[in-house]
């Protein structure tokens, strides 16, 4: 019998696959998303905060970090969390809306705040923006409009009639407006609508609660010249001919709270 040769195969090795001989392609990781648009809500109805960030919150660039529910408290707020966009309510306790966008603007350049308010008027948004606000708005305003200004405010851009503006050109608009309304014959645009000092908010707050001269220098430490001084500059800056006009315009637009007025 013959034996049998044994033979090895040699194993065969396949070509590599034309898709294996392709280079891997550069793949370039997701970008992260661009950080959020940091708010605080100051209101002092927890129903109207609520129903605010309820809207607020499904936006998915939009991010709130504080609320509060008097004016001191939201400069205390505000300063600690650092918001880059604030929506202001003006009718608050403690200080109104219109004292604290003052504040927080001056001490803060690049913090915005839109001012939300139920005591709408065409001078009430002077007063606002003149204070340093951002936007202004009624309280029925269209959510998407409102989200939209959120985004402006965030981008240091103002928001007046839907239009959008900067610095520069706010200034330009309220100064057309100043001289428009001629609100008074001798007084000078730069001088109307002039935001009220503390002290001046202090003296028109006595004054709707009907305190005569000599009542408020007695309550609040200075002479009785200083009051008459004090009142003849919240005259001019309401442009009214007398204080009880000055308490009907502020009870008006909510810059004092009835509860406080008594």
């Amino acid at each position: 019998m013959k034996a049998k040769s044994s033979s090895h195969k040699t194993p065969q090795v396949k070509p590599p696959s034309a898709a294996a001989k392709k280079p891997r392609p550069n793949v370039t990781p997701p970008k992260p998303p661009p950080p959020k648009i940091r708010l605080m809500i100051v209101d002092d109805h927890p129903l109207f905060r609520a129903g605010l960030r309820r809207v607020l919150e499904m936006e998915q660039d939009l991010d709130i970090v504080a609320e509060a529910a008097d004016g001191l408290l939201a400069l205390e707020k505000a300063r600690e969390v650092k918001p880059q966009v604030v929506l202001m309510d003006i009718n608050l306790p403690g200080m109104n809306g219109l004292q604290v966008t003052r504040e927080l603007t001056a001490a803060r350049s690049e913090m915005a705040v839109i001012v939300l308010t139920a005591y709408h008027d065409d001078e009430q948004m002077l007063h606002a923006l003149r204070a340093g606000a951002s936007a202004y708005f009624p309280k029925d305003v269209d959510a998407q409009e409102l989200i939209r200004a959120v985004h402006e405010a965030a981008k240091s851009n103002y928001v007046v009639n839907e239009q959008v503006l900067a610095k520069p050109q706010v200034a330009t608009w309220l100064l057309t407006q100043f001289e428009q309304m001629a609100v008074t014959g001798d007084e000078s645009p730069e001088y109307t609508f002039q935001p009220l000092s503390t002290r001046e908010m202090e003296i028109l707050k006595c004054i709707t609660r009907g305190q005569s001269n000599k009542e408020i220098a007695k309550l609040l430490g200075i002479s009785r010249q200083t009051v008459k001084n004090h009142m003849t500059s919240i005259l001019r800056k309401l442009a009214v001919n007398d204080r009880t006009q000055a308490a009907v315009y502020a009870l008006r637009r909510g810059w004092i709270r009835l509860q406080d007025a008594r």
